[in-house]
């Protein structure tokens, strides 16, 4: 009996391979990039905006609501984090984070066209839906990817890159206000975030749990509405 139950521990180990260990270096190296490519998007526009916003205001008018273009944005992305982390838990990581990646493009696209405080506020709310995925989900991947022991090595590149964002992000929003126009703070988004797109789709693999989960809608609603 007890030979049984010390044979039966490394077969135990052997049944759970990671993905990391089943894909080649190549194609992990892809799907680390496209992740970050989408989480470095998403947290850089919260703070990229901020030295854009007195070329905004003297633009578009609208002093009284100028908080708002920052936000909007946070409040989206905030009250979207764990629906989309329940959904991709349900129905896989990769729909869900190119998903909100096309999203945030989108809010991007409308941004940089607005005529006026109210359109670029909402368009902020917009690309804040899209990046309400982008940031959890792309943590969701590393801990689906790699084994226990590897994972806080990784999720701590993905801080990182928040960090980093965060530093640079006001400087960028200047540089690019000051040599291109307000407008391209939110245009520059789009040929990374294609890239991003691509890549995630090429490389990232089907994740999908199927067992039966029931989702509060009612009560997504709710916070969504508080």
């Amino acid at each position: 009996m007890a030979q049984t139950q010390v044979e039966s521990a490394p077969v135990a180990a052997q049944e759970y391979r990671p993905l990391s260990a089943t894909v080649s270096r190549g194609r992990l190296a892809s799907i680390l990039i496209g992740v970050m490519l989408g989480m470095l998007l998403a947290s850089l526009d919260q703070t990229i905006v901020g030295t854009a916003l007195p070329h905004i205001v003297a633009d578009l008018g609208g002093l009284e609501h100028y908080a708002w273009v920052v936000t909007a944005y946070l409040l989206a992305s905030t009250v979207t984090v764990p629906i989309y982390g329940k959904l991709s838990d349900i129905y896989g990581r990769r729909v869900f984070f190119i998903g909100g990646m096309i999203i945030f493009l989108i809010g991007s696209a409308l941004a940089g066209t607005s005529q006026n405080m109210t359109q670029l506020i909402i368009y902020r709310g917009i690309q804040g839906l899209g990046a309400g995925g982008m940031m959890p989900i792309a943590l969701a991947i590393i801990g689906d990817i790699f084994p226990p022991s590897e994972r806080g090595k990784w999720q701590g590149l993905f801080v990182a890159v928040f960090g980093f964002s965060s530093i640079v992000g006001p400087t960028l929003g200047g540089w690019i206000t000051d040599n291109w126009g307000w407008r391209w703070v939110f245009y520059v988004n789009m040929p990374v975030g294609v890239i991003a797109i691509l890549t995630a789709g090429f490389v990232l693999p089907k994740l999908v749990n199927r067992r039966k989960h029931i989702i509060d809608y009612l009560g997504s609603v709710f916070l969504i509405a508080g």
